[in-house]
């Protein structure tokens, strides 16, 4: 099993100094640089305490100015808020900056706050970020880009420069169906989400397996599936830490009031089914044998770990990543 980490700079009821929060999550890479880990996936979020990144290009940047192993996913680059060419010049530098360890994320978002301030209507997000998306991968082959779509048109620009790793490796952010059935269609790689139930994730899994089967495609990327974890000495604190993250999650990020996925629970409710479905929690044994069971259920073979506490990421670390090396 690989492990990764979904990176989010969470600033709850703003604490702390912001500074502190980017000097915790910068000492957190140090340690995955050398710890075994083989990506950082960097958050964007804008306008919102929940994670306070909205440039993952030159936070990117930043992570690959002081590590030399790890690679730098942008988890993701939100491409529908995003000028194409511009967009696709910032990662094709940042891959070149970096030595070629960039892994290309993209998604569409689901933020209404920032869809209505980036004046891109929720109607039109898909549309906006497919050809955005599109314009991007046309726009690192050889030579010049001509593109005349829906939303965009350019006549033999060429964009430079070209990213150093050919091909760039890229993702695309799954959280619904319809995502999956379009990256499967296309032949892309899939990043899947930290708020689909386990069994949800596997059912999403084994459609996207069988789309791909259909459409005659083939992948050899690895399919990083995003976990919240909350690792603790115990369980029964491990399960609290759990509870206050599910807590956070329900109140702010997945909220409906934010445009997150609609639900007929309560918050009561959802908390709930976080803390039982979604979040993967105990002592270092218990997590790496639920882990374990995953990856035999759903074919869990990368974890992408949304960390609960710092705690959670030490024990991670020295406890539970060595037992799948």
């Amino acid at each position: 099993m690989k492990f990764g980490v979904l990176q989010f700079f969470s600033w709850p009821e703003r604490r702390t100094p912001i500074q502190e929060v980017y000097r915790r999550a910068l000492e957190r890479v140090d340690i995955m640089d050398q710890g075994g880990y083989d990506a950082v996936w960097l958050a964007e979020h804008h306008f919102s305490t929940y994670s306070v990144c909205p440039s993952v290009h030159l936070m990117g940047m930043h992570v690959a100015d002081r590590t030399k192993n790890l690679r730098i996913g942008t988890g993701v680059s939100l491409a529908a808020f995003y000028h194409p060419l511009r967009l696709a010049e910032e990662v094709a530098l940042l891959d070149n900056l970096s030595g070629g360890r960039v892994n290309w994320g993209a998604g569409r978002g689901f933020d209404r706050t920032e869809m209505e301030n980036f004046q891109v209507p929720i109607e039109e997000s898909y549309d906006r970020f497919r050809e955005n998306f599109e314009i991007v991968l046309k726009a690192w082959q050889e030579g010049s880009l001509t593109h005349n779509g829906k939303h965009h048109t350019f006549n033999n620009v060429e964009v430079l420069p070209k990213p150093l790793q050919d091909p760039m490796p890229v993702w695309l952010a799954t959280s619904t169906q319809t995502a999956v059935d379009w990256a499967a269609e296309q032949g892309h790689a899939i990043l899947m989400d930290p708020h689909s139930t386990h069994t949800e994730i596997g059912e999403k899994r084994a459609s996207y397996n069988a789309s791909m089967e259909m459409h005659n495609h083939s992948l050899s990327q690895d399919i990083p599936v995003a976990r919240l974890i909350a690792v603790a000495e115990t369980d029964a604190k491990a399960e609290a830490v759990a509870r206050s993250g599910a807590e956070w999650t329900v109140g702010g990020y997945a909220s409906g009031k934010k445009g997150g996925p609609p639900s007929d629970l309560s918050p009561e409710e959802r908390v709930e089914r976080y803390v039982n479905e979604v979040i993967v929690h105990g002592s270092p044994e218990k997590v790496a044998d639920q882990l374990s069971q995953l990856n035999e259920e759903i074919g869990l073979d990368y974890l992408l770990a949304s960390i609960l506490s710092h705690e959670t990421f030490i024990r991670l670390t020295d406890e539970v990543l060595p037992r799948f090396k």
